[in-house]
């Protein structure tokens, strides 16, 4: 790769082709729409960016949900003018008009998947006006409708201007790659797969087209040069690959890399370059997930893309983060709610083994009033459009082994199963090879047969009852449906590091008290329960962090869902999140859990630790008590602690080899 500076725009390009990636982020000109004052006042800002950071946070509905114009001028240079100009936008939200030189292009209705616009017949030379009106307003021919999350509005994900030669490999298929890698039968003996390469083609020439799979370590090449005619504009190639490494999820997330080169004649004019990583994988319905013949606990959370200060305009670094974090937890999967994510985010999937669930924006009630569905022709429409963007732009990445349909749909209102059964058809007919899901929140039987695979919400011993109910909800529904796979979707309790509670009791989650330690013992409760129940083939905590939901009056701060195992600035970790790394993560670790209920009433009291390590040494105030055994779920738990007023030095430590591990704080009792 090789970087030019022009005008202020960074140029990447691959080092034999011309086809460049021109990054357009910075310095765009931003105001609002419907401003009618004569001047209206415009800023300097870079993408991806959201209008939506602060006015979430009021704990009402009622957020800045309008439009607002985004302008930046585009020199097109001489040496372009044999070239084709692509915009691609990799999310507006909701929906985007595309204007160049003040006449419209294009629109784009929904604001998770990229689009992509060919503006070649639309400039000149010189300065050109790009204008991309983009506006979250409520309507109900895109989704989502609603949902218990912010729905900011804005370029909320990075724009880039592609140049090609007149001929090249597509990026107009729903702004896919044009290149799509279809694992046909894979084994640890033989891999079988077909690569289908989509053209736009303008002008007469001869073509070429070099399809090659490579080995990244290796560098074992095998290679396929076909003459194609100047009318086809598609190709269909097939591989055989003997003996093939398996991407094997964390384990080993082997990818092979496949390069698409197109040529006129003996010149390189277009090349797209994919990930492969060749995996098999099915859920059996007693026994669970298993990858590549093996079982396999998929240990997932659910995810949003939103932190604070940024909302959902996210950075490379702020993914990368997120990514870290699950790898630290130990994590083997996630769900990516309730949309599609980054490309960025997906990308890491690959290269760190994390399986993924991507989704639509089909959500239900979420707290607000309505079932997520109106029975409408255009929100139908809709819906297949960025089921098949969705497919379509993802398809290549091995991380991805399931598309989810919905989320928390009703069937009191508009009854969406009719929708419902076509979308699971129609991701069968896009992907074959992949299988469909959905995470409900109502009875065992409802939308039982709409998609291959099933999932609930369930929040027991948060919204009411018990946690033990959890026990009950899976053991009842699996023998109901001895014959589908069962998931739990989500799960979870909010928590505020910063309020503590020594008595345990159930926690009103509509209220400020949301203690640090009823989240734990939630946690704890359901684990114990659900780790040997491998007919739950996929448990995935709500949440990885804290995120923004501005219907919410609850916990420490309005307009945040506390549930997440992370603060919502990612600074700060819970103490469940501790529990599930001592549960999740092989590599030894030791943690004091409580740590920040540092102000203490009783003066007998208990001191816990989550832990992986076999032996651990309990030091209070100088004084060292017998080593106590690690219970089934990592934890052990020193009882009858005295106290002394005042301060308390609090110390725990152990070994793992030759490797020595230590934690302490300090607890006051008044």
């Amino acid at each position: 790769m090789f970087i030019i500076l022009l005008s202020g725009i960074s140029i990447r390009s691959l080092a034999q082709s011309h086809r460049q990636y021109i990054d357009l982020n910075r310095s765009w000109d931003f105001y609002f729409a419907y401003d009618f004052t004569k001047t209206a006042p415009k800023q300097k800002i870079d993408v991806p960016h959201t209008w939506n950071v602060d006015d979430v946070k009021n704990g009402v509905a009622d957020y800045k949900r309008t439009a607002a114009i985004y302008e930046k001028t585009l020199n097109v240079l001489p040496e372009w003018q044999n070239k084709r100009l692509f915009l691609y936008f990799e999310g507006v939200n909701s929906v985007a008009t595309v204007s160049v030189n003040h006449k419209l292009i294009q629109e784009h209705k929904g604001g998770y998947t990229a689009f992509c616009i060919e503006i070649t017949g639309f400039v000149k030379p010189g300065n050109n006006m790009i204008s991309i009106t983009a506006s979250n307003a409520y309507r109900q021919d895109v989704l989502p409708l609603h949902g218990d999350f912010n729905i900011y509005g804005g370029i909320h994900r990075p724009v880039s201007l592609i140049l090609t030669d007149k001929n090249c490999i597509s990026p107009l298929d729903y702004a896919s790659p044009g290149v799509y890698i279809t694992q046909k039968e894979v084994s640890a003996q033989q891999a079988k797969i077909g690569i289908l390469t989509k053209l736009s083609l303008k002008s007469q020439a001869s073509l070429t087209l070099v399809t090659s799979v490579i080995n990244e370590k290796t560098g074992e090449r095998i290679s396929s040069r076909t003459p194609i005619q100047i009318t086809d504009t598609t190709k269909n190639q097939e591989f055989v690959m003997d003996k093939p490494v398996l991407w094997n999820g964390r384990q080993n997330p082997f990818l092979y890399r496949v390069e698409v080169s197109l040529f006129d004649g003996e010149q390189l004019i277009d090349q797209i370059v994919q990930p492969l990583g060749l995996r098999y994988f099915h859920v059996d319905p007693e026994k669970g997930f298993f990858l590549n013949g093996k079982y396999l606990n998929l240990l997932g959370v659910g995810r949003h893309e939103d932190i604070d200060g940024k909302g959902s305009a996210l950075s490379d670094e702020d993914q990368k983060k997120d990514m870290d974090l699950l790898l630290d937890l130990g994590a083997t999967s996630a769900r990516l709610t309730h949309y599609p994510h980054s490309r960025t985010f997906y990308n890491l999937a690959d290269q760190n083994g994390i399986i993924l669930w991507s989704e639509i924006p089909f959500v239900g009630e979420g707290g607000y009033t309505g079932t997520g569905y109106v029975n409408l022709p255009a929100l139908d429409q809709n819906a297949r459009q960025q089921l098949v963007e969705l497919i379509r732009q993802h398809y290549n990445h091995p991380s991805i082994l399931f598309w989810g349909l919905f989320n928390e749909l009703k069937l009191n209102y508009d009854d969406p199963q009719a929708l419902l059964l076509e979308l699971n058809a129609l991701a069968k007919k896009e992907d074959p090879y992949r299988l469909t899901t959905m995470a409900s929140n109502m009875g065992i039987s409802d939308f039982s047969r709409t998609s291959d695979l099933m999932g609930w919400n369930k929040y027991y011993g948060w919204y009411g009852n018990r946690f033990d109910e959890i026990q009950e909800w899976a053991d009842k529904t699996h023998a109901a449906l001895p014959d589908r796979p069962i998931a739990l979707t989500e799960y979870g309790a909010g928590a505020s590091p910063f309020k503590h509670d020594e008595s345990l009791e159930k926690v009103n989650p509509d209220s400020r008290f949301h203690p640090e330690e009823w989240q734990t013992a939630f946690h704890e409760r359901h684990w114990e329960i659900l780790k040997d129940r491998n007919f739950i083939w996929g448990k995935y905590i709500w949440s990885l962090a804290d995120f923004g939901s501005s219907i919410r009056t609850e916990g420490d701060l309005n307009g945040i869902n506390d549930k997440g195992l992370v603060t919502y600035d990612r600074s700060l970790k819970k103490d469940a999140y501790y529990f599930y790394k001592a549960n999740w993560n092989p590599e030894p670790m030791l943690y004091l859990a409580e740590r920040r209920n540092n102000v203490r009433k009783n003066a007998v009291t208990a001191v816990k630790v989550f832990t992986n390590l076999d032996k651990v040494i309990l030091t209070v105030n100088g004084k060292t008590y017998p080593v106590q055994k690690r219970n089934p779920i990592n934890i052990m738990e020193w009882k009858n602690i005295p106290l002394k007023k005042g301060e308390n030095s609090i110390r725990v430590s152990g070994k793992s080899g030759k490797q020595s591990f230590e934690d302490s704080c300090t607890w006051v009792l008044e």
